[in-house]
């Protein structure tokens, strides 16, 4: 799921815990949904991370946003799965 699709579906309160928890705004989250900025690699994993944790919750209305989406360069990660 896209980062912008996944802020429109998700609740001011979902969407402040994801800022709240990647010690950020919900300003910021919007300008890297709307592409202006991009996240750091740090960033983008904790944002992997804690928007699986607010999709679980959510009984199946939100998805994780995969973490390649986030940077400008998403060739840095490499996942375990692939080959």
């Amino acid at each position: 799921m896209e980062l912008k699709n996944f802020l429109r579906a998700a609740s001011k309160h979902e969407r402040a815990e994801v800022a709240i928890e990647c010690n950020d705004s919900v300003a910021y989250l919007d300008q890297l949904a709307g592409r202006h900025r991009y996240a750091s690699a740090l960033m983008a994993a904790r944002l992997e991370a804690r928007t699986r944790e607010v999709a679980a919750c959510s009984g199946g209305r939100l998805a994780t946003v995969p973490r390649e989406t986030l940077v400008r360069h998403p060739e840095i990660f490499e996942r375990a799965d692939e080959p």
